[in-house]
């Protein structure tokens, strides 16, 4: 039987009990995650933190050497791998460190929690990274969203998020040859599409919601609304508005939740942006708006209620500047085959009030909540580098005091237009070319992210698709 590590016992009186100790999420100091930490005998924490796939890194330790202060480091070439974990060739301003040297995890202690679904107790923080002289590693993901935020708090503002994510529920599939497949349900029956908003459809998976509203809540996360989108076993969960660092947050931290809770119930849960042929695609669709730190107002709206000129300049941004940020927001090439003719995600860079058929779509709401909502992002991609690009777009507008073009009512996903980046490789090369972007994210990240995007495209072209071997086998 193993021995059972602890930090040892915390003895308070009810008098000296403090309010942090209740917390389910975040602590301030190191004093108090470790008084956190002994409370509820948690034995390991995991120090996590997203690569720039959104995938979690990081390491497992004792919690008592956590609350040591115990260095804790990764290599910085872990940042700089494709989805699949090869190594691209270096290529334009994409370049390896030399000595691979190592990058330091420096937790935010704001961001501990439990991890609900292991049997031992668990605690889980996620990190940022530093180099070896303590400065802040640009191409990282957290760190690209805290410099967009930097920006807009230089002019005195502060950017709000209200992030919606979208996934599918599928049966086990542990050879990729074959196709994914709706689950089977509480009914016993395989899931069906054409259920949007259906309650039957949701209570078809009564357990994993209920597992998931579990999770979440052990872990401080707070579900806005969850329901059942358009796809076959196709959910979407939608979060409060709030700081888009916590947000972000949030949604990594939610992907973690989703997937363990389906594997719980003997099912995948995947967040690719098209699993499924024939079947609508995942989004992550991003509202954003703009509040003035001094008034806390919302900067989007004049005095009179009307629509303000940051405003208009914001979705000038967005017009202007997110078909070249497409990389950051659709990063595979499966992202692509969402944003096609046809269906039902926006292929266009059009704008209008309460449209779901344009990208930028401006729902209706009082002064107060205006907002613009980006409905092209998929749900593949990393909640930092999309609501990264999303806010540096918006913020491009507002600086340089664009103007968008007229709003539209009418259906703009429909008649074959496409403005847009049609693959991966034009993405990556409309990216590199917006010489902005190298200011506002950094020629570091945007060298690194490409070199990784072109390499992903090079792996994935060493593959022969189903189709090819259908059309061209017997024909050419």
């Amino acid at each position: 039987m193993p021995v059972k590590r602890d930090l040892g016992p915390l003895h308070l009186s009810p008098d000296e009990h403090p309010a942090y100790l209740e917390s389910k999420r975040g602590v301030a100091s190191m004093q108090e995650a470790g008084d956190w930490l002994r409370a509820r005998g948690i034995d390991d924490l995991e120090c996590i933190t997203p690569d720039l796939a959104g995938v979690a890194r990081g390491k497992m330790m004792p919690a008592k050497k956590f609350v040591a202060n115990t260095s804790l480091a990764l290599p910085s070439a872990l940042f700089m791998h494709t989805i699949s974990g090869e190594y691209p060739e270096e290529s334009g301003d994409f370049r390896y460190s030399p000595n691979d040297g190592d990058l330091k995890l420096v937790p935010d202690l704001s961001t501990l929690s439990l991890v609900p679904w292991e049997s031992d107790p668990t605690a889980q923080v996620i990190c940022d990274l530093v180099d070896q002289t303590g400065t802040a590693v640009a191409y990282t993901p957290r760190n690209v969203l805290k410099r967009v935020m930097a920006l807009y708090e230089a002019r005195g503002w502060k950017p709000v998020v209200a992030p919606e994510i979208e996934f599918y529920l599928v049966s086990k599939n542990v050879d990729p040859d074959y196709p994914l497949v709706p689950p089977i349900g509480r009914s016993g029956r395989q899931i069906q599409s054409g259920q949007s908003y259906s309650i039957a459809g949701v209570n078809e998976f009564d357990e994993l919601i209920d597992d998931i509203y579990d999770f979440s809540d052990a872990q401080g996360l707070e579900i806005d609304t969850l329901i059942h989108e358009e796809g076959a076993a196709q959910l979407e969960i939608n979060l409060r508005h709030g700081d888009p660092l916590e947000l972000a947050d949030q949604v990594f931290m939610f992907k973690r939740t989703i997937r363990e809770a389906a594997l719980g119930q003997d099912i995948y849960a995947t967040f690719m942006a098209k699993p499924i042929a024939g079947q609508p695609g995942s989004a992550m669709h991003i509202h954003q708006s703009v509040i003035d730190r001094a008034s806390g107002r919302n900067v989007f709206s004049n005095a009179d209620g009307s629509a303000s000129d940051l405003f208009f300049a914001f979705i000038g941004g967005m017009q202007q500047y997110v078909p070249c940020a497409l990389i950051m927001m659709a990063p595979y090439v499966n992202s692509y085959r969402r944003l096609t003719y046809g269906m039902s995600a926006p292929t266009n860079n059009a704008w209008g009030y309460d449209n779901r058929t344009t990208a930028f779509r401006v729902p209706t709401s009082d002064p107060a909540g205006r907002r613009v909502e980006n409905r092209l992002p998929s749900s593949d991609a990393n909640p930092y580098l999309a609501i990264a690009a999303s806010l540096a777009c918006g913020y491009l507008g507002m600086v340089n005091g664009l103007r968008p073009d007229e709003p539209t009512d009418r259906t703009v996903n429909e008649g074959g237009g496409i403005s847009l980046p049609r693959g991966l490789l034009e993405a990556v090369a409309a990216f590199e070319a917006e010489e902005a972007f190298h200011a506002v994210f950094s020629r570091e990240f945007v060298g690194t992210y490409a070199g990784i995007k072109r390499g992903e495209h090079e792996t994935f072209m060493q593959v022969i698709s189903p189709w090819e071997r259908e059309f061209l086998l017997l024909q050419v």
